[in-house]
């Protein structure tokens, strides 16, 4: 969400939103890389694209719209599609597949999502994503 590319851009806002402890009611669009490790610097293999909101007015949880874009190897031109709740502040959550095309056309699975790095006063974070899929 920082620099002089952002991958993350706040799009919307509630009014509440800069009132509420777990900024209920903002809207963020994302174009992150996919890489093979945690680390920025490693392989970047596919892109992670989509949108978050935060939809929780109690605790920091995200509604997740996103699509793994594929870019790389046997799978470029794939997709994997994700949708669900994130609670951000657990310390592993789990996300459910619900499609995919190319290669992941009809897959079902699931993706344990665990904060690798998170700076909690700029928004930037690292997110390592583990992917179970069923392909049909």
């Amino acid at each position: 969400m920082s620099g002089d590319h952002p991958t993350a851009l706040r799009v919307a806002q509630s009014a509440i939103s800069n009132t509420s402890q777990t900024a209920f009611g903002i809207v963020v669009m994302i174009d992150d890389a996919l890489t093979v490790c945690p680390e920025p610097s490693s392989k970047i293999v596919g892109r992670a694209q989509g949108i978050y909101a935060s939809a929780d007015l109690s605790q920091a949880a995200l509604l997740m719209v996103m699509n793994y874009v594929f870019v790389e190897g046997k799978y470029n031109g794939s997709t994997l599609s994700i949708l669900g709740r994130n609670s951000v502040f657990l310390a592993a959550r789990e996300l459910p597949i619900v499609g995919g095309s190319g290669l992941f056309r009809f897959a079902r699975g699931y993706a344990f999502a665990k904060t690798y790095f998170i700076n909690t006063s700029n928004g930037d974070a690292v997110v390592e994503y583990n992917v179970y899929v069923q392909q049909y």
